[in-house]
């Protein structure tokens, strides 16, 4: 059998005194999860990081295999994930979630992973961090680019990415609206949020102090935005993150009586009632008007 990907099967020897190889060579293994990559890409219309996960869990699968890719069954799956035990929830869900888009849809044969259930997820209630932690966590920080940066995530509810890809295009200064850059993919939805005076103040600051002439607002490297939460956190002994800022800002806009709907829309998360989706206002004129009748405050 050739599945969807048309790879032939590749034989392979053994015996007792060595161990099995994978039946694809290197080069075989790259070239399938090319097309892997761009099967998940173009088809399936997935994120650029989506897919990176998804080639990364096929690729460590595909360099243990030991017999052809289409004599794979669910028993060489399931021992697979039985080796997983012990690592994370989060692991063995993307690991199994690569497996099911890679064998189900790319190669067509759904009954080798059809069995397997992704974990459940228990409910653990949230620390949301206090006003007063956030501004300790401000205070740390001495650049006016890193105040703007954190003020931003504090007060928009966007993504870490949607931040880090803001170009000057993507800001109304005189509104304080932002359009983030939409996805590549489908899974995730990126709408319109505003920031508040606050972040306004620093973020002028911070752009008045730039030499260079970029479009984008924040120009930083995949290390330096790491240590720039990891340093902060180990000085203050907090673990704030882009992501602990998002749901301070759901948390706290729900607090000032904004709609669940409304902080959807501001993060980004697509609709999840029929009144939500079907009968919203949900232009920028209107969003504004909830989002300043909030008043968010971070620093008051």
């Amino acid at each position: 059998m050739v599945g969807r990907a048309g790879l032939e099967p590749t034989t392979f020897c053994t015996s007792s005194e060595k161990p099995m190889v994978s039946s694809l060579p290197l080069e075989n293994i790259e070239d399938l999860t090319e097309r892997f990559k761009d099967f998940v890409l173009v088809d399936l219309k997935r994120g650029v990081k989506t897919t990176y996960e998804h080639v990364y869990y096929i690729r460590k699968f595909l360099r243990q295999l030991t017999k052809p890719i289409d004599m794979v069954s669910a028993e060489d799956i399931r021992q697979y994930l039985k080796g997983l035990n012990g690592l994370s929830n989060a692991t063995y869900k993307n690991t199994l979630g690569a497996l099911k888009v890679f064998f189900r849809d790319f190669l067509g044969m759904p009954q080798v992973v059809a069995s397997f259930k992704f974990p459940r997820q228990g409910f653990k209630p949230k620390r949301i961090f206090s006003r007063e932690d956030l501004q300790r966590f401000y205070n740390a920080f001495e650049s006016p680019k890193d105040k703007a940066l954190f003020m931003l995530y504090a007060t928009t509810g966007l993504r870490r990415l949607e931040i880090l890809r803001l170009t000057m295009g993507d800001i109304d200064f005189n509104t304080r609206m932002i359009t983030p850059n939409g996805h590549e993919g489908e899974t995730k939805k990126s709408w319109l949020s505003f920031y508040n005076d606050e972040a306004e103040k620093v973020l002028k600051e911070y752009l008045a102090t730039r030499k260079d002439k970029s479009n984008k607002v924040f120009r930083m490297s995949r290390d330096h935005t790491r240590k720039f939460w990891e340093k902060t956190r180990e000085k203050m002994s907090l673990n704030i993150t882009p992501q602990r800022l998002r749901e301070w800002f759901c948390c706290e806009m729900a607090l000032l009586g904004v709609s669940d709907r409304y902080i959807d829309a501001f993060c980004g998360r697509t609709p999840k009632t029929i009144l939500a989706r079907n009968y919203t206002d949900y232009s920028p004129e209107k969003l504004k008007q909830i989002y300043e009748k909030a008043n968010l405050k971070v620093l008051a």
